[in-house]
């Protein structure tokens, strides 16, 4: 298969929604690409739409339940801060950057979820200490390449602020120019997290958000500046998209204190649980509930009621209840029980405290407790689409695409790059391509 370009630079604003696309066009750079390239407003995201099962479908072409990353965290019931699915033995099949590597493509990653020890060439995988006895450096060191992400943090480390934005994501950025401009990768994948981070903790609209669309603008930017620098602009294909979008909320469900009501989860004095026959695992808009011994017909009966009940009366929060098979059918994780979806104004989290429903305050968002916007809803949800925009070689000019899905996106990619990705769940948008 002919290849259609030279370097493909893929860069994800985690959490930029359609919404914010008259604003895009607004903004110099992204305003440039728009004037060079083409683009979809009205892009589907998957089920659920948080980032780690988002960034395997951008790079795999496929849903959840077939990638394997159904969720951002694992199913571990007592602990407070589960592990992430960060690593690349957790995705099934082939990834965009595993084919390019195949072809003999130089390959780079900065943040991109779930490719910690992936076979990339210089990558600084997104993971972070999450036991006591861990230190982030040597956790990002060993998990990545080592003497690439040393040399980052020798020239950029003083930028960042811990795990803090903006500063993160401008060392990202800094580190993204720099890895331009010395090593030309044929394949480079950037994912900045701010406008997420100030979404989750100042609302979908808050003047936060829009100075974060802002700064990603600079960011966008630098990165066609480096490109241009580099003498590549020409050969190289830039992509901008965005991987779910977000909806206010102002309450939390609390399900697993509605299960332990009715028996479901035993705890012990202190709220540590002993032993549970459902569990709701949230991916925050939404939730899978999982029962411990898929056998139990008579659980999943007795909590196929009471979810049943719960969604007859408004103010309980729940706004659908999709079964195993509905679930799967959505591209969701077919090992669940049921799979839960939250009105709007609403998102689920897994705490077995006090009341079923929070009403959130300024101090449980000041102490990180909860948010004021949030994703993982379905893609279903009015006003939820996300958007991708792309110019350089190999792409048309001023094309809208009506509607596209996220595993459009990997398939996509592959196609640029003279790639195959196997058999996906999206397809090529070629509508977007000089082919």
């Amino acid at each position: 298969m002919s290849r259609l370009t030279d370097h493909l630079i893929v860069i994800s604003f985690d959490c930029l929604s359609s919404l914010d696309f008259s604003r895009l066009e607004d903004l110099p750079h992204f305003q440039e690409v728009l004037e060079r390239g083409s683009y979809c407003n009205n892009v589907k995201t998957i089920y659920p739409s948080v980032t780690y099962p988002c960034h395997t479908s951008i790079v795999t072409g496929k849903y959840p339940k077939h990638h394997g990353i159904v969720n951002n965290t694992f199913l571990q019931p007592n602990r407070s801060s589960p592990d992430w699915y960060w690593h690349r033995k957790h995705v099934k099949g082939t990834t965009l950057y595993d084919e390019a590597k195949k072809a003999g493509m130089k390959t780079a990653a900065l943040l991109w979820p779930v490719t910690a020890k992936a076979n990339i060439d210089f990558n600084m995988p997104e993971i972070f200490a999450n036991r006591p006895w861990h230190h982030q450096i040597p956790v990002s060191l060993f998990n990545g390449s080592i003497c690439y992400q040393l040399d980052m943090n020798r020239r950029f480390g003083h930028i960042r602020n811990g795990l803090h934005q903006p500063e993160l994501d401008d060392f990202v950025l800094e580190s993204a120019v720099h890895t331009i401009k010395t090593k030309k990768p044929d394949l480079l994948l950037v994912h900045f997290v701010d406008l997420d981070t100030q979404r989750h903790y100042h609302g979908f609209s808050s003047d936060e958000a829009m100075q974060a669309i802002q700064r990603h603008d600079v960011r966008l930017g630098r990165i066609m500046d480096a490109l241009k620098e580099s003498g590549i602009y020409e050969n190289s294909t830039l992509v901008a998209l965005g991987d779910h979008s977000a909806l206010d909320e102002s309450k939390a469900i609390k399900l697993n204190v509605f299960l332990h009501k009715h028996g479901l989860i035993e705890v012990n004095k202190s709220g540590r649980i002993l032993s549970w026959k459902a569990y709701c695992k949230s991916c925050d808009g939404s939730a899978y509930i999982y029962v411990n011994d898929h056998s139990d017909m008579n659980t999943k009966k007795v909590v196929a009621e009471l979810l049943k009940n719960l969604v007859m009366n408004e103010n309980n929060g729940i706004e659908k209840v999709l079964n195993q098979e509905e679930a799967g059918a959505m591209g969701a994780d077919e090992n669940c029980a049921f799979m839960v979806e939250a009105r709007k104004g609403y998102y689920i989290k897994e705490q077995i405290d006090d009341t079923f429903i929070d009403h959130i305050t300024e101090r449980d968002v000041e102490a990180k407790r909860y948010t004021l916007a949030s994703h993982g809803y379905s893609p279903e949800k009015e006003e939820y689409t996300t958007m991708i925009m792309m110019a350089g070689k190999g792409v048309r000019q001023h094309v809208g695409v009506p509607l596209m899905h996220l595993v459009d996106e990997g398939p996509t990619f592959a196609r640029l790059l003279g790639l195959e990705l196997g058999h996906t769940d999206g397809q090529v948008i070629e509508e977007l391509l000089l082919i």
